[in-house]
């Protein structure tokens, strides 16, 4: 692969609670094959060629077993902390503010998708700098998705074929994504990712296709098939 000579910082998101997955503790330090669920996410972003400088967004409560996690892979490129917030798009705010002033674009990635591929990384670092445009990784859905209202009646059926699973990492240049957290912090905006913050604005953000292995740890269903593809990649 064509390394791009600019170059391209990471946030990994690691703020999280182990609340739906029964835990009292970060998901993200519940072990996974014999390692830290967090670890097999950094691993990957530290293999990735694109990736030239990261940082772990995080709480104080978990920064002594992460920078375990960090010694333990042995990093030969950059990797900073950065105190998270109460939620994950403060935590996100806040990792934008630590970044070094050379940045130009930035990926974003939760820890909690820790099957991540370094080549997932590298292509959509290519992509965000070749174009310059805000992207996500995604995937198809092949669910028939049901529109519901409070009361538990279907009201619509979306057309499928339109309809795509988001996942991260997902891409854009700094002054840009800057400029809709601060909106969103003035507005009283609440999101779940940071491409929603574009669309409120509208903003384009284009898909680049991932993996349906690409899940995001929620459950304890989650966790035995993130172990079950992790023991066929190894294999």
């Amino acid at each position: 692969m064509e390394l791009n000579p600019k170059r391209l910082h990471l946030l990994i998101v690691a703020a999280g609670s182990g609340r739906r997955m029964g835990h009292h503790r970060n998901k993200l330090l519940i072990p996974l094959e014999g390692r830290p669920l967090l670890a097999w996410t950094l691993e990957a972003a530290l293999q990735s060629e694109q990736i030239t400088w990261l940082a772990v967004v995080g709480q104080e409560q978990d920064r002594q077993e992460i920078h375990m996690i960090l010694a333990s892979l042995k990093p030969l490129k950059p990797v900073e902390w950065v105190q998270g917030g109460s939620t994950r798009q403060a935590s996100v705010a806040l990792g934008l503010a630590a970044l070094p002033k050379e940045a130009a674009y930035v990926l974003i990635h939760d820890g909690a998708r820790c099957l991540v591929e370094p080549d997932l990384f590298n292509r959509c670092a290519l992509a965000l700098q070749q174009s310059g445009e805000a992207l996500i990784a995604a995937v198809p859905v092949t669910d028939t998705i049901k529109q519901v209202d409070s009361e538990g009646y279907i009201r619509n059926t979306p057309e499928r074929s339109q309809l795509w699973g988001a996942q991260t990492p997902q891409g854009f240049a700094l002054p840009a994504l800057r400029a809709a957290h601060q909106r969103a912090a003035a507005e009283g905006w609440q999101v779940t990712d940071d491409a929603a913050l574009f669309e409120r604005l509208g903003l384009p953000v284009r898909v680049l296709e991932a993996s349906s292995a690409n899940l995001k740890i929620t459950t304890p269903l989650d966790l035995e098939l993130a172990s079950a593809l992790l023991k066929r990649r190894q294999a």
